[in-house]
């Protein structure tokens, strides 16, 4: 069968079925016919099935495509190139490769079993019958064929042998065997995806619609620009867009005229769902592509964004420019985990690498934060991997400032995109290195206490100093250092003695630490620093207090290294296992952690003679660990 496919691209012609009365055999290649040079010569594929995802429209027009026939090691080449899961391929006797390193023109799903056939001195021979290969028209991965050739006796003795008289047309005499030349491997690089610097998109597009605002779109291709489908709703009539083209208009970048645009295609799912707010306009005359018109590259179903991808935000739809260091706001891609947790629910299974994620989650350069909560929707997300730029993400999640930003992937529209545009730049993935020492590949499932907002969440396997994300140094007056947790996105709680001076009535100037062990960063995340405004007291508690609320001057947005825990409303239980948390020398400050029993209040009473305040917990301390 023909595996692995979805795409077909770039189909020469349809053939009608039966538009010839006269039958053609083809001539069988054999094992010591060349073809006149093996590598290199034009093919001709014919075929009668799909050429996107999607079946042919009546009446199943019969359809060709050009293909050029390439040798075993330019194929073994081409596929030894790391691809989506580092699935490589070992091609083996009786396999044949045909196609182009840059892909875009292949079979598709549908055409196993059809003829492979190269023309020769006015004669067709079948060179190979459709097998398998990866996706359709990709980049540096051919299509493999059943080499004909290496069955060419069987055929042979099976035909001859199983009918009576002359039941095997006559072959033409085979050729003189001719040296292959030298073949070149010449691996092909992305045609999208290429800017000159953050910020200067060669991609970016602007719809102009009469009565409208602009509406913020990016190409895709030659012919086509990508765009929110809710820029041309008619508000009066949610489920038809405006047909009056001709007065629409794109403009790109460095281009001396603006486009006119020839057709609109919404997605069928724009007008209620916010993931598939997409719409197609193709340009009535193609763009000649360069570097200062040149598409942005669209990420296949299966691509997968390796956590730690670098991060830009694009302007999306309609809205005014973007004001401050938010326009050009560097992020880094959180790994699926924690993006699928902060937003699904408890118990939820978090999708693999590989299959479609339900929403991609970029944490923000920190020292570029602008303090805002970040709920619009005016931007698309656009993710980088070795030099070249997807857009990875639509709009973001219509959330509140207790979660990260995050972003509708655009991975599931690939077959749709495919399916209108036939031909726009859908890429694979260029790096691929997790596995034992990446991301976890085994199912994994969301923690409790994460469906209403981000809190509480560490990772499970981690070095010592990594695992508590809401431990805060607390820097006062420059001459002491405490520890502090960070309860909320704008708050940490610590004790007041560290805070406050006996006596004191002033606010003394505080400084807050979050993702750092001591001097040094944690290595999954970014170092947050926060200045105190004010101090907040518990006024039941007495004249002084046990702890004191530190609010900060901006909110600290959630991420692996800065997340708040999770207060429980009903108090731990007596038995609970728990951890306390500090440090062993204040000098280095290295977060340690030691395991813990809550004890009942009536052990605790006994223990301290009824000294200790009300709202005082003991703990024991599990055997082998030092009190601290």
């Amino acid at each position: 069968m023909r595996g692995f496919h979805e795409l077909g691209t770039d189909w020469r012609r349809g053939v009608e079925r039966g538009d010839r009365d006269d039958t053609q055999i083809p001539c069988l290649a054999t094992q010591d016919r060349t073809m006149s040079s093996p590598y290199g010569i034009s093919v001709k594929r014919c075929l009668w099935t799909n050429t996107t995802p999607h079946p042919l429209p009546l009446p199943w027009v019969l359809q060709e495509v050009e293909l050029r026939l390439l040798g075993k090691a330019t194929c073994q080449c081409l596929y030894s190139q790391p691809g989506p899961f580092n699935l490589t391929l070992q091609i083996l006797p009786g396999m044949l490769c045909a196609g182009y390193p840059e892909g875009r023109r292949d079979t598709c799903q549908g055409d196993s079993g059809g003829p492979l056939v190269c023309e020769e001195g006015g004669r067709w021979f079948q060179a190979g019958i459709t097998s398998f290969g990866f996706g359709c028209g990709r980049r540096n991965r051919p299509g493999v064929f059943t080499a004909v050739a290496t069955y060419e006796a069987w055929i042979r003795e099976q035909v001859m042998g199983s009918e009576p008289g002359p039941a095997f047309p006559t072959q033409p005499q085979k050729s003189d065997p001719q040296e292959p030349r030298e073949e070149n491997c010449t691996i092909a690089l992305p045609e999208c995806g290429k800017a000159p610097r953050p910020g200067a998109w060669p991609w970016e597009a602007q719809v102009m619609v009469p009565g409208s605002r602009p509406c913020h779109g990016a190409l895709v291709s030659e012919s086509w620009v990508l765009a929110p489908a809710s820029c041309f709703l008619d508000p009066n009539s949610s489920d038809s867009p405006p047909r009056d083209l001709d007065a629409w208009r794109v403009l790109l970048p460095s281009r001396p005229r603006a486009e006119r645009v020839a057709r609109l295609v919404q997605h069928e799912n724009a007008s209620w769902d916010n993931a598939s707010d997409l719409a197609l306009l193709q340009l009535r005359t193609p763009v000649n592509l360069s570097a200062a018109s040149r598409p942005v590259c669209l990420p296949h179903p299966e691509h997968y964004f390796l956590p730690g991808s670098r991060c830009r935000l694009a302007r999306w739809g309609r809205g005014e420019p973007a004001l401050g260091p938010g326009a050009l706001l560097e992020a880094e891609l959180l790994g699926g985990w924690w993006c699928h947790c902060l937003y699904g629910r408890q118990g939820a299974a978090v999708p693999l690498p590989g299959d479609p994620p339900h929403a991609l989650c970029p944490a923000y350069q920190e020292e570029e934060e602008v303090g805002s909560c970040w709920n619009d929707s005016r931007w698309s997300l656009l993710c980088q991997e070795e030099g070249t730029w997807f857009l990875a993400g639509i709009r973001d999640f219509p959330s509140g400032c207790l979660r990260p930003r995050a972003f509708f992937p655009l991975q599931t529209h690939g077959p749709w995109i495919s399916h209108v545009t036939r031909g726009a730049y859908l890429e694979d993935q260029l790096a691929w290195d997790w596995g034992p020492d990446g991301e976890e590949t085994e199912t994994q499932t969301c923690p409790p206490h994460t469906e209403h907002g981000a809190c509480g969440l560490r990772l499970e396997a981690a070095p010592v100093g990594v695992l508590w994300p809401w431990l805060a140094e607390v820097h006062v007056a420059g001459d002491r250092v405490c520890t502090g947790i960070l309860l909320a996105p704008g708050w940490v709680l610590a004790a007041t003695h560290c805070v406050l001076r006996p006596g004191s009535t002033t606010v003394p100037y505080i400084e807050v630490y979050l993702g750092r062990a001591g001097a040094s960063s944690l290595p999954q995340g970014h170092q947050v620093s926060r200045l105190v405004i004010s101090i907040r007291l518990p006024r039941h508690l007495g004249l002084r207090p046990p702890l004191a609320l530190l609010e900060l001057n901006f909110r600290v947005e959630p991420s692996p290294s800065a997340l708040p825990i999770c207060l429980h409303p009903a108090g731990i239980p007596p038995g609970a296992s728990c951890w306390v948390l500090g440090w062993k020398e204040p000098q280095d400050r290295v977060p340690v952690a030691a395991a813990v029993s809550i004890l009942t209040q009536r052990i605790c009473d006994c223990l301290y003679q009824g000294i200790l305040p009300p709202g005082t917990l003991c703990v024991l301390y599990a055997e082998g660990q030092e009190n601290r």
